[in-house]
């Protein structure tokens, strides 16, 4: 027989209980996982500038062995500007990275001029052939963050 004593459901109380802990923990959890997707943006940002920068590098070494002239690429793709989907750096890179205007992608702005975007701003870097530099703006904090 069954026993009309015994509890067997959730009381209201302890329902309302539950969902305050679970809301206390959503609330200290969220801002966190926003920090940890920009983290992303970020480190994946400066893993990109040193793989260009390398492929850069890779390029020239390669023309030195040749003993070919010049040194460094003219361009580094040949992308249009401002379009999505077309392969940046894809003179250098074995694997182009694609274009996009969202944040955390590159996006083509210039014949030798290229956008990152990293929480809701956007940081240019550019190429010089003279040299192989591909670098930015180092008054921008941003630009400090992915290159240092």
């Amino acid at each position: 027989m069954k026993n009309c004593n015994s509890k067997e459901a959730f009381t209201l109380l302890e329902l309302v209980f539950v969902i305050v802990v679970i809301g206390i923990l959503a609330t200290v959890a969220a801002p966190r996982l926003w920090v940890t997707r920009d983290d992303a943006i970020i480190s994946k940002g400066r893993a990109d500038v040193a793989t260009i920068r390398s492929a850069i590098s890779t390029y020239k070494q390669k023309q030195l062995l040749e003993a070919k002239t010049p040194l460094y690429p003219e361009t580094l793709d040949d992308a249009l500007i401002d379009e999505e989907n077309e392969e940046l750096f894809s003179n250098i890179l074995e694997y182009p990275v694609y274009s996009s205007k969202s944040e955390g992608k590159w996006m083509k702005t210039g014949d030798r001029r290229y956008k990152y975007s990293i929480q809701g701003n956007d940081l240019f870097f550019d190429y010089n052939k003279s040299n192989g530099k591909f670098d930015c703006d180092h008054t921008n904090k941003w630009c400090r963050e992915l290159t240092h």
